[in-house]
């Protein structure tokens, strides 16, 4: 090591020390992510041998064999219909889920009656903090064939929907509460980067004359466009990432052909069948298909706006 090197490297050390409390504070964080992320990514491998739980990742004479299981997976008779259903779940809650809690941060924001205010914020967080497994049980309970929802349909004159059985119901139920129970917990980024709002500007725009909506268009939304990019840059690449555990509590045989996704596909053939290669390999191309979706967002936000996530 150089000189130079020297004086970098004792320069360094002098910075990490006279910072040690932040240093120390950041420590758990660091060693939690090294654990948890990173020393698990060897686990990667498995997807590429034929993989003898027995005698663990780190066996010596381990048989390498390449793109098999990427292939056996491009070859399934249910590619199409998991990665199918995995798109138009990703995709629907994007346009119907995405826009929503913006929306609600916005007409919150409107609010000048502070006590309503934080009453409705509180209920609408509320949701967020449900486990699946009891949200799952509120959807089967209200939208049963003697639920209340069918309840209501037929006091008003109308026939029971069976709601829980029928393909064309699935999508709507899986997305619709996963808005119900975001919607209010999404909402509070937005709500905070409302409160950097220069009051001045709203007062300008009021001598102006600009009518609410104009406000709103022209003073709160460009105030929220930073947010609203990098927020817009997470959830495409989380296209293709459905929640497993709510489907698997809320499909049954009946909604296999709209429910089945790439989670609960890799669940019966990891967990259940013992095909941890072939799941390893499905959940590293899914990995990749995220990163590539995330870079090409990310892309996208720079060559339109001024902003993203690199």
């Amino acid at each position: 090591m150089g000189a130079r090197g020297r004086v970098h490297r004792k320069h360094f050390l002098k910075r990490v020390w006279d910072q040690r409390a932040l240093v120390l504070m950041a420590l758990p964080a660091f060693i939690i992510v090294l654990i948890f992320s990173y020393i698990p990514m060897y686990g990667i491998s498995i997807a590429f041998q034929k993989f003898k739980p027995l005698k663990g990742m780190f066996n010596m004479n381990v048989q390498w064999v390449g793109l098999k299981y990427f292939e056996k997976f491009f070859q399934s008779p249910y590619i199409f219909r998991l990665l199918r259903n995995n798109l138009l779940l990703g995709v629907y809650s994007l346009l119907w889920g995405f826009p929503l809690p913006i929306i609600f941060a916005v007409l919150l924001d409107q609010l000048h009656a502070r006590r309503f205010k934080k009453v409705v914020q509180t209920i609408s967080y509320l949701p967020h903090f449900l486990s699946v497994v009891v949200l799952v049980g509120m959807i089967k309970m209200l939208f049963a064939s003697n639920g209340i929802v069918n309840d209501v349909i037929q006091w008003m004159g109308g026939e029971p929907i069976y709601f829980l059985i029928a393909p064309r119901w699935y999508r709507t139920l899986f997305i619709g509460s996963g808005i119900w129970q975001g919607l209010g917990w999404s909402s509070i980024i937005y709500l905070a980067a409302l409160t950097n709002v220069d009051p001045q500007l709203m007062e300008a725009a009021v001598v102006d004359g600009a009518n609410r909506f104009q406000r709103v268009w022209n003073v709160s939304l460009p105030a929220l466009m930073p947010t609203i990019s990098i927020q817009l840059i997470f959830s495409i690449s989380g296209i293709m990432s459905a929640s497993t555990e709510k489907t698997l509590l809320l499909y049954n045989e009946a909604t296999y052909e709209v429910g089945d996704v790439i989670g609960t596909y890799v669940y019966r053939e990891g967990i259940l069948g013992g095909a941890f290669e072939y799941t390893t390999a499905i959940g590293l191309l899914m990995s990749i298909v995220s990163l590539v979706l995330i870079t090409l967002a990310n892309y996208g936000s720079r060559l339109f706006s001024e902003n993203s996530l690199w």
